[in-house]
């Protein structure tokens, strides 16, 4: 009689997490990313970004109603124009973000002063160490939410010590803390050092599925790098978030958990949708690696482990010390202690 022959488990297991990572290096490659630049560029009209206004263009138009009962924002702001001059020569002082933004309340937040706003949006901001980078960040953020008439709240989750940065984890507490102050359509979660240059890039979820805003950076040449780039700034409803059980708290350092959060929207069975290109685009303010945020050289071994650990490792798992909580000017400042990486086990040596 002849013998089927299986292949042993821990064979299994090695075949298994070989195809798993040579999917993520396929997945890394440009040749997709050509692919969905061509799709994408079919969607809307072609801006020419030569062609540029200031951030601050016709803000000073609107005065507060004389009235209580205001009437609804119309569907499409009159204040959009397009694409929007950014420029890093010059850092702002908070003083004069402070000055240019006069209908911002403390915690930084704004509600349209003229009419009444249609959609709630929570911007989630990881930070420590970026405190240029936040200038730059307020300076242009604040007025381009008020040309899309939202109400709107800018909170700073800043990780104290000097432990590992842990930007998922950060994120996930943004989300329950924001989410004691009010019930907001949409959750933003966007890096301090990317600045949005046109202002039709409208900050509103997507209501079915979560949806990735930073298509086009210039640091990728304004093109998307790979095909399941979920990086820099997207957005979720609270209840999306949760579905797919929020951030992995496992990240610790540099990269790693944009992949994963992709992967776990399709997990929970949704997909990512995106801003079409030529409307996605993004200013990077440069910087050097930061001290204490190296490469996490684990999250390789962690994307591998995620399809059995999406479940229990997120949302669900978060633990934290809310240190304070502070109403400042332009923002909400949110300092927590996220704990520290955990200790690689040393093998034991027999003696």
């Amino acid at each position: 009689m002849n013998r089927i022959r299986t292949i042993g488990k821990p064979c299994f297991l090695l075949i298994l997490a070989f195809l798993q990572v040579l999917f993520f290096v396929v997945m890394y490659r440009r040749g997709s990313s050509k692919i969905f630049e061509s799709f994408s560029k079919r969607n809307g009209k072609n801006w020419d970004y030569s062609k540029v206004k200031d951030i601050y263009t016709n803000l000073t138009l609107f005065t507060p109603a004389l009235t209580d009962e205001l009437q609804y924002c119309p569907p499409k702001s009159p204040l959009l124009v397009g694409p929007l001059s950014i420029t890093f020569q010059n850092i702002p002082s908070l003083k004069r973000i402070l000055k240019k933004n006069p209908y911002v309340k403390r915690g930084g937040l704004y509600t349209p002063p003229h009419c009444q706003a249609r959609y709630k949006t929570a911007i989630l901001i990881p930070h420590r160490n970026r405190e240029m980078h936040l200038r730059h960040l307020l300076y242009y953020l604040h007025p381009f939410l008020q040309r899309q008439q939202l109400h709107y709240r800018i909170y700073l989750i800043h990780q104290a010590g000097n432990e590992t940065f842990n930007r998922a984890k950060l994120l996930n507490v943004g989300v329950r803390e924001s989410l004691k102050d009010e019930d907001w359509d949409c959750l933003f979660l966007h890096d301090v050092d990317l600045i949005p240059e046109n202002d039709h890039n409208l900050y509103v979820c997507d209501e079915t599925y979560p949806k990735h805003f930073s298509s086009a950076m210039d640091k990728f040449n304004y093109r998307l790098p790979y095909w399941s780039y979920f990086g820099g700034v997207s957005a979720m409803t609270p209840e999306q978030y949760m579905k797919i059980n929020g951030f992995p708290n496992s990240y610790w350092g540099w990269g790693g958990e944009d992949d994963d959060i992709a992967y776990r929207v399709r997990y929970a069975g949704l997909k990512i949708v995106r801003v079409p290109l030529n409307i996605g685009h993004y200013k990077m303010v440069t910087h050097n690696t930061d001290k204490g945020n190296e490469e996490n050289q684990k999250r390789f071994d962690l994307l591998v482990k995620s399809p059995r650990k999406w479940k229990e490792d997120g949302m669900n798992s978060l633990e934290y010390k809310l240190i304070s909580k502070r109403l400042m000017y332009l923002f909400t400042n949110i300092t927590v202690d996220v704990g520290a990486a955990p200790k690689d086990k040393k093998t034991k040596t027999r003696s």
